[in-house]
């Protein structure tokens, strides 16, 4: 029981989905739904704890669609995040040195045309 916890800790600071988190996800939506039906059974069928469990019963199955949509998806590790961050980076900065090249150009291109514009208003 110990290392399903430990397991269980283990696996936030992981990408992806583990079968502890699964676990540990179906358990607690079980665990609301059997509250909020103990719910409207003592509160003779409050129309509040019905809507809260079909709130929650559409959360569970959201949870579980999106559960097996991460299934099918490759998820990236921390390093391969690194390697795309550093090309993202070096590719911003070839390109934003080009862009000061070009725009310092035609700044002072368009600082000759201003000049001239207003000594004609002068």
């Amino acid at each position: 029981m110990a290392n399903f916890f430990v397991r269980l800790w283990e696996s936030v600071f992981e990408p992806g989905t583990s079968p502890q988190l699964i676990i540990a996800t179906h358990v607690s939506f079980v665990a609301l739904l059997l509250t909020l039906i103990w719910l409207i059974y003592a509160t003779n069928g409050n129309i509040h704890f019905y809507a809260l469990f079909c709130i929650s019963l559409l959360l569970w199955i959201t949870v579980i669609w999106f559960i097996n949509e991460l299934s099918h998806v490759k998820l990236k590790d921390n390093d391969e995040l690194d390697k795309d961050a550093n090309k993202k980076d070096d590719s911003a900065i070839k390109e934003d040195s080009e862009d000061k090249q070009e725009s310092g150009k035609s700044t002072s291109t368009a600082r000759r045309t201003q000049a001239q514009s207003r000594s004609r208003k002068a």
